[in-house]
């Protein structure tokens, strides 16, 4: 059975800061932009936390996009983790020049990194992404890894894995193939990727905050504007009216994956 409300985590303990973890920059807005905006306009503190901000370190472009997407959804503080993207594909490009790239980071390393902002933030609850990272990015599921261990590590935050319903999966696979929308995914892997309802425990209702979530998507210009695999479909996303984004897009979706030991 799934809440969709904040009351358990607000009433579990005092909830101050939530701090988002995120692959790449568009990833907060796209995943977890309707929750953000939620928690910000609750009171509570929202920080996100980035482990790559571009391919070859930290790219000035998509940094300012990603603070003005963060500004629109409520975010209070913006925190690189650290290392360079990973890229798409079967090749593994070498490291960029001082830059590590996330995938070939140490686990360990990065959960510790991630670890000291929770601590020094007070974090209550941690969000992450489900064990297949999503639709299976490799730096996503790296960040469901790092963000497991340090939950671990932390042993006293609330850790959150943003995902998607099959089912949602399969009605929105379905919208885009009626609109006609370019898609280069596998439909079939990507149908396999995200969770069954009944591991599902947290929905969250994001209708009142649907505007900003377009917004916040709408920042990462040049994701919206490039050749990527998702433009497509988020020039799409950021036309539709506002009351016809938030029919179809008013629910985040999570699983508690708290460590035994930590929940309160």
């Amino acid at each position: 059975m799934t809440t969709d409300c904040f009351d358990d985590l607000r009433h579990a303990r005092s909830v101050t800061t939530i701090v988002a973890f995120h692959a790449h920059p568009d990833d907060e807005a796209l995943l977890t932009g309707g929750t953000l905006a939620r928690a910000a306009a609750d009171g509570h503190r929202v920080v996100l936390v980035l482990a790559t901000i571009g391919m070859k370190g930290e790219d000035p472009s998509r940094r300012a996009e990603l603070e003005a997407s963060a500004k629109v959804l409520g975010v209070e503080r913006v925190v690189h983790l650290g290392y360079s993207g990973s890229g798409h594909g079967a090749i593994l490009y070498p490291d960029p020049p001082g830059w590590v790239r996330f995938v070939r980071a140490s686990t360990d390393e990065a959960a510790a990194r991630l670890v000291a902002i929770l601590r020094e933030e007070r974090a209550s609850v941690l969000l992450s992404y489900d064990r297949n990272g999503g639709y299976g990015h490799r730096d996503h599921v790296k960040v469901h890894e790092v963000g497991k261990r340090a939950a671990e590590l932390a042993g006293d935050v609330r850790l959150l894995e943003a995902t998607i319903p099959c089912d949602a999966v399969a009605r929105l696979v379905r919208i885009v193939r009626l609109a006609r929308i370019p898609f280069r995914y596998d439909v079939d892997v990507l149908l396999r990727a995200y969770s069954a309802r009944s591991d599902i425990t947290h929905t969250f209702d994001i209708r009142r905050f649907a505007r900003q979530k377009q917004a916040a998507i709408a920042a990462h210009s040049s994701q919206v504007k490039g050749n990527g695999r998702l433009a497509p479909l988020m020039r799409v996303l950021t036309r539709l009216p506002a009351p016809l984004f938030g029919l179809v897009f008013n629910r985040e979706w999570y699983i508690d994956a708290t460590p035994r030991g930590s929940r309160t």
